[in-house]
């Protein structure tokens, strides 16, 4: 019951309100509010009122601004970075190393053989400017099928608004859609431009050219995608077995003073590569740890590259790749890989950088990425996520959603197989179009996101001539000995490579982020601002909300009233006569039970009898009820 008691009282003075007008409110608070100026107001005279009241206004507005700029700063989530240098035991980074010809040629050649006499002949055909070629005629027909696939095209662009497009192996030419007699002796002599025609489908007009300012580019760019057509036919295991071998590939392995060989290698195919092999990469163990800086305590390396196993048109550097990565991260080797050269011997003293950025809101950074709504198509290889995985497999999907088959060079999700000119004939033009479309990358750049904490790897190179002339030849000697178990030297200098991969130091570099602003920050300059131009405090504010909700009480109570009154207005609009009061009843009642039918009063005893149903009336109470509740004048008049 006093809980009741105690509600029912608050309801009373809600409806009751403050108890004063606006005016009485603004009074009350210039005369207790401790911000300066509003005192002065009230208590000045008529023109410093007018002073006072215009620098309020002023220095009010001023704190306002100032508090917009500084609240707007803090929703900015700005950071600031800060670089600490510190000194650990370190683990040894991930060391991917691969050749730069993904297969030997010995073991493809039977796949490439037409596409490496179409393009044998092709070369012919540019680089003689006479019609008539002895090669050409002694050898067998050339297949081209595969040629009108994807073809070379000549294009003499001296008349731009009439281009010239000469295929190869056709005698005509087209020169603005008409055809001309003009032989293919004068291509050289023309100085045309080697481009490759990609098609929507086989005899299609819906075509596009990749132009080359060189020959060389635009061979290579058509043979990757010829051989890459090709190779997409043919089984994992089998490109595995054409590529190169641990046992062949790794003559010496040297960690620290430990020896080590191939075994403490994992294999994994990468697309670019072939097969590559990475030390360290801490799938099946732990990661090793670096005892010392130094190049004693690092890993060396001896490489065989079987460099005259090369093929032809599909490798023109020659070498190893290598790349320095973080434990259980895929190796991007054609983004972030380096070359060895060979016969020689490199050294890479190793820095490492730690970067730590600020997760959401300050920064659109993943821990996991498991936040990016992209699917981590390299995720079957069980590695962390990366940007450069989640941009491949971005790619992937659309390539997949619009040319209705995945690229060679990137995983492929369940249930869809790789791109090849005989089940997709127009792949090679979705994908071109894919690749050079701004729309499609600026999805896949919004959509994917850098993790929040990245190692980096800096690297210093240098080289030098290896073996030295005086000892190559005892060198080979062992080398060749120890692979073939041949006295017989089977190395030279264009296959081996050596390596030196080690820890410059142990300082390694933090680069981490802070929030710039802070909630403390932002009070703090808040309460500067309204300190320095008002005299204010966070009491001033208090006081500031207390009339503003006195205000609104003010208001809401007001409002009510109104309604009130306006609901009174409509019914009196609706009744303009105002209602009887009850003494007028009581005298109507009491006139009408003693009236004549010609109007005269009748005695008591002689009034009509009531309507049928209708209760008697009780005079006694008529004539005594009135004194109770009547007004003074009525009841003088009554008797």
């Amino acid at each position: 019951m006093n809980l009741k008691k105690y509600f029912i009282r608050a309801l009373h003075r809600l409806q009751k309100g403050p108890g004063y007008t606006y005016k009485e409110l603004l009074v009350w608070y210039c005369d207790n509010t401790n911000t300066h100026g509003p005192k002065r107001i009230i208590k000045e005279g008529p023109k410093k009122k007018l002073i006072w009241f215009f620098l309020t206004l002023l220095f009010a507005s001023l704190v306002f601004w100032q508090w917009g700029i500084l609240i707007n700063t803090y929703l900015s989530y700005n950071v600031t970075s800060s670089l600490s240098i510190g000194f650990k035991t370190m683990k040894f980074p991930a060391v991917t190393v691969c050749n730069a010809n993904p297969f030997k040629y010995s073991e493809v050649k039977h796949l490439l053989k037409e596409l490496d006499r179409l393009i044998e002949a092709a070369l012919e055909r540019i680089l003689q400017p006479t019609s008539g070629n002895s090669s050409e005629n002694a050898s067998p027909p050339l297949d081209l099928q595969l040629w009108h696939q994807i073809p070379l095209v000549l294009i003499d662009e001296h008349d731009k608004d009439n281009p010239i497009i000469l295929d190869i192996f056709e005698s005509n030419q087209t020169a603005g859609g008409n055809q001309t007699t003009e032989g293919n002796q004068t291509a050289v002599e023309k100085k045309y431009k080697l481009a490759v025609k990609l098609c929507s489908h086989q005899g299609s007009n819906n075509c596009t050219y990749r132009n080359f300012t060189s020959a060389a580019q635009a061979v290579t760019e058509w043979y990757i995608l010829q051989s890459t057509s090709i190779l997409s036919k043919v089984p994992l295991q089998e490109r595995i077995r054409m590529g190169y071998q641990a046992e062949d590939m790794i003559l010496a392995c040297l960690y620290g003073a430990e020896p080590c060989n191939y075994k403490n290698f994992t294999q994994i195919y990468h697309p670019d590569h072939g097969n590559c092999y990475i030390f360290n990469w801490g799938m099946d163990e732990e990661a090793l740890n670096s005892s010392n800086p130094g190049a004693e305590f690092g890993l060396k390396l001896i490489l065989d590259i079987s460099q005259q196993d090369y093929i032809p048109y599909l490798s023109s550097a020659a070498g190893a790749r290598l790349m320095l990565h973080q434990q259980k991260s895929f190796p991007f080797l054609k983004d972030q890989g380096i070359y060895a050269m060979a016969g020689t011997e490199t050294s890479i003293g190793v820095l490492v950088d730690e970067l730590e950025r600020m997760g959401y809101p300050y920064s659109d950074c993943t821990m996991n990425g498991s936040d990016v709504p992209v699917k981590n198509l390299y995720s079957q290889y069980n590695t962390s996520y990366s940007i450069q995985a989640c941009l491949r497999s971005c790619f992937q999907n659309h390539m997949i959603d619009i040319c209705g088959c995945g690229h060679y060079m990137f995983p492929l999700p369940e249930g869809v197989n790789y791109c090849n000119n005989e089940d997709n004939p127009g792949w090679a033009y979705c994908y071109s179009s894919l690749r050079s479309s701004i729309r499609h990358r600026q999805i896949c750049i919004d959509s994917c996101k850098e993790t929040c904490n990245d190692t980096q790897y800096k690297m210093t190179i240098s080289m030098a001539d290896w073996p030295s002339e005086a000892s190559e030849d005892w060198i080979f000697h062992i080398l060749s000995y120890e692979r073939d178990m041949s006295t017989n030297v089977t190395l030279d200098r264009n296959g081996i490579i050596k390596l030196n991969i080690y820890f410059q130091e142990y300082n390694y570099r933090t680069i981490s982020e802070s929030a710039a602003t802070t909630i403390v920050w932002l009070l703090s300059s808040l309460g500067g601002q309204f300190g320095f131009w008002m005299g204010g405090s966070v009491l001033c504010l208090i006081e500031f909300g207390e009339i503003i909700i006195d205000s609104l009480w003010i208001t809401v109570i007001n409002m009510i009233s109104w309604c009130k009154g306006l609901k009174q207005r409509r019914v009196q609009a609706r009744y303009p006569d105002a209602p009887p009061t009850v003494s007028e009843l009581v005298e109507a009642h009491t006139n009408l039970g003693f009236q004549h039918e010609d109007g005269g009063a009748l005695p008591r005893d002689e009034a009509l009898p009531p309507e049928p149903g209708t209760p008697p009336p009780n005079y006694d109470s008529l004539r005594v009820q009135p004194l109770d509740v009547l007004s003074p004048d009525s009841d003088t008049e009554t008797e």
